[in-house]
């Protein structure tokens, strides 16, 4: 056995005792527990939804729910990947009202008229940017980014678990229920998309765009 897989298997015995203390009551017990994970779910969830103030709402609910449904916990999954499923669902719940807020004041936003029946006026808004201010590996990481954020719920979750958080396949279906196969697959997607995103940023600073 390689010394971080059995580092590993250590971690997880460590959150066996700890949750079979918790489990008869022992608050300090899950207290540990919440010590020993919050950061990855914290990470998780600044990840899935880019905002610091979300991400600590989100961990926050996470061992909330954890600590509601300790007694329901039978164990068949690690409690780390119990727990991160916990926090991925809550994280894509707040994507998906966060999305229901933008359509809502999109629609609020809609052209107006004036008395006379002509358009009204907005200032228009100036996306330019003077390309130079940025280092090339910014904008690359930024290209990066923001394909990662336009990935499916389902895509971005197993790209951000797989290639960020470094969970195996057993470990990402735990977390988000998936099989295998489908895992595999929306990874697959997932890394192609990322890679278009490479190809036409080198390929558009290869023309002097």
């Amino acid at each position: 056995m390689s010394q971080e897989a059995s580092q590993e298997e250590d971690r997880q015995e460590e959150d066996r005792r700890l949750l079979a203390r918790a489990q008869d009551g022992d608050v300090s017990a899950f207290e540990a527990l919440v010590g020993l994970h919050q950061d990855r779910v914290y990470g998780l969830a600044l990840r899935m939804t880019r905002s610091e103030a979300d991400a600590a709402e989100i961990t926050q609910d996470t061992f909330l729910s954890a600590y509601q449904h300790l007694k329901d916990f039978r164990g068949e999954a690690a409690f780390g990947s119990w727990v991160h499923r916990i926090a991925a669902n809550h994280a894509l719940m707040r994507l998906r009202h966060r999305r229901v807020a933008q359509a809502a004041e999109s629609e609020l936003q809609a052209p107006e008229f004036t008395e006379r029946g002509t358009l009204a006026d907005y200032p228009v808004t100036d996306w330019s940017r003077d390309a130079e201010e940025k280092a090339l590996d910014a904008e690359l990481g930024q290209a990066i980014q923001q394909a990662a954020d336009r990935l499916p719920e389902g895509y971005r979750e197993v790209f951000l678990l797989k290639d960020v958080d470094g969970l195996s396949y057993e470990q990402i279906a735990e977390v988000t229920g998936a099989s295998i196969p489908a895992i595999k697959s929306r990874l697959h997607r997932a890394r192609l998309a990322l890679r278009e995103a490479i190809d036409l940023f080198y390929n558009r600073d290869n023309r002097g765009v």
